[in-house]
């Protein structure tokens, strides 16, 4: 009957498809649920639970997270739009990247990284997503600009590395 009780179990928690991304005081996740109702969303310091009923049939997601470290519970927020809840963690040691979510290194089949957000940030001190208002105008954005990163020379007309040579053809 055991294997009766882990169907049931899942049928009964269904994660919520999710992507993350990684900035140098805050962490993003976002759960892709369209039309979600009920949405319950509890920070603590190395956990973070989501739940919802999405979509036309009211499908009830669960997520639980073991966060790869501990975040400042009472300066993260959530939003939630018709497409989905985008999260914003606030890390409670700032400029310290985390390489994964996850305190395990388990690859879950309902996560993935969020490469349209991703940016390497250590060696850029300029850039600090600091506050929940700018966390705010992006959401309220969301959806609009590409961030192109690192075209400062590309306009340079000096360069020895010209876009104008003649490629040879392949064979």
């Amino acid at each position: 009957m055991c294997g009766l009780y882990d169907v049931l179990l899942f049928l009964h928690r269904h994660p919520a498809t999710a992507k993350w991304y990684d900035r140098r005081d805050s962490v993003f996740i976002e759960f892709c649920v369209a039309d979600s109702k009920d949405v319950k969303i509890i920070f603590d310091k190395t956990k973070c639970n989501f739940s919802c009923l999405g979509g036309t049939d009211n499908v009830k997601h669960e997520n639980e997270i073991d966060l790869f470290e501990a975040i400042d519970e009472n300066e993260s927020k959530h939003k939630r739009t018709d497409r989905s809840v985008l999260c914003y963690l606030r890390k409670a040691q700032p400029g310290k990247a985390w390489p994964r979510l996850t305190k395990e290194k388990a690859k879950l089949s309902w996560l993935s990284v969020d490469f349209n957000n991703w940016k390497d940030w250590e060696d850029d001190s300029d850039e600090e997503m600091g506050n929940f208002e700018q966390f705010s105008d992006m959401m309220n954005n969301m959806g609009g600009e590409d961030d192109m990163p690192g075209l400062d020379d590309a306009d340079d007309a000096d360069s020895a590395d010209s876009d104008d040579e003649k490629m040879p053809d392949l064979e």
